[in-house]
């Protein structure tokens, strides 16, 4: 019975796109009032698909060049803002009509412009802009996709997270983790405050963030949870980092710091929950499987895993498929995962009872939880 469902489904989907490609349908689709709005939309898809990479050119030009920042000081004149930009007035115009079209920017009057509302949005959201700015890096390995796919075309992501390709990284120094660390510290608390929203972590007594970078998921949890002991384990030349940052936010008296590697070295037992914020993606499905079975030996019977990150298969997050997919690829490892696929993994290192817990926003981040076994 299934395999003549999936034949009668295959049979209407291929006419459903022979009707959908057949220009005189195309045309008819757009003369008839019925459908003509349902036309019109996937017109503008298209659009978007096509024109998807000059709409992220756009907005990396208005970070990189302060333009939000400068408009929440109040409207300007294109000639103002220009001058302010260290454009000429032709090119100031035209970036702030882009900006205008996208929702960045906002046009007052014939020649003035404030923030719109993607851009006030952004302003208030620092992590946000750190990831912009970032992404400069994934633009040019995505100027020829088809030599990424192929793997004819070494990619710039690659060397910008080292342990990616690294046999031995636990033995990178400090240059080579500054980067991508100081990315991780600015971008971690969205994602950390999206999850701690949603998961009471004060229910449990000693949390281990595991690939906890300078420790910003770590302090979070600190203020929602004054009593929670708190560990990190990271890669030694990751954790100089994370003790400096926690001496200054006075968390040291609450913390033990651990340095070594996650994927080889035993994990640290004593605490009831472990973290892993944004790590399993990063890795394919053996390395990832590896890393569960460490942490499931660190935990007691009944302890809980917490995997924070963006979740493939979500409604109204698909996207998100695209992004990762490619992100990862660009870095050398690493993959979206449904909350099936992660359950699956979660099966096979020895945890139990996996549930998905949606965040007010998934696109940053969902929270799976998951049961020592």
């Amino acid at each position: 019975m299934k395999a003549e469902a999936a034949r009668l489904e295959d049979r209407l989907l291929a006419w459903r796109d022979r009707l959908i490609a057949d220009p005189g349908f195309q045309q008819w689709s757009l003369r008839n009032p019925l459908t003509r709005a349902i036309a019109r939309r996937r017109g503008r898809a298209m659009l978007d698909l096509c024109a998807g990479f000059v709409y992220s050119q756009t907005l990396f030009a208005c970070v990189r060049l302060r333009l939000f920042e400068i408009l929440k000081e109040g409207p300007l004149t294109g000639e103002q803002l220009a001058q302010r930009l260290d454009l000429s007035v032709a090119a100031a115009r035209r970036l702030l009509d882009a900006a205008s079209s996208l929702g960045l920017a906002e046009r007052r009057g014939s020649d003035r412009y404030g923030l719109g509302q993607l851009g006030a949005a952004l302003i208030g959201n620092p992590p946000a802009m750190a990831l912009i700015e970032h992404q400069q890096m994934l633009y040019e390995d995505l100027a020829d996709p088809v030599a990424l796919l192929r793997g004819s075309r070494k990619s710039r992501l690659a060397d910008y997270w080292p342990y990616s390709a690294s046999d031995r990284p636990s033995a990178l120094g400090g240059e080579a983790v500054a980067a991508y660390s100081a990315l991780m510290a600015a971008s971690q608390p969205m994602v950390a405050e999206e999850a701690l929203a949603v998961y009471p972590i004060r229910r449990h007594r000693r949390l281990m963030d595991v690939g906890g970078g300078e420790g910003v998921f770590l302090a979070q949890a600190a203020a929602r949870a004054p009593g929670l002991e708190l560990a990190l384990f990271d890669l030694p030349a990751v954790t100089e980092r994370a003790r400096a940052h926690l001496d200054g936010l006075g968390l040291l008296a609450r913390m033990e710091i651990f340095g070594g590697d996650f994927l080889r070295d035993p994990l640290p037992p004593g605490a009831d929950v472990i973290s892993l914020v944004r790590i399993v993606h990063d890795h394919d499905d053996d390395s990832a499987l590896a890393l569960l079975g460490n942490v499931r030996r660190a935990l007691p019977p009944g302890g809980t895993l917490l995997i924070v990150e963006a979740v493939s298969g979500q409604k109204a997050v698909e996207p998100l498929d695209a992004y990762y997919g490619f992100y990862t690829l660009a870095m050398g490892r690493g993959e979206p995962r449904t909350f099936e696929e992660i359950s699956e993994l979660l099966r096979a290192a020895g945890f139990s009872g996996a549930r998905l817990i949606e965040t007010r926003m998934p696109v940053a981040a969902s929270v799976i939880v998951s049961t020592a076994a």
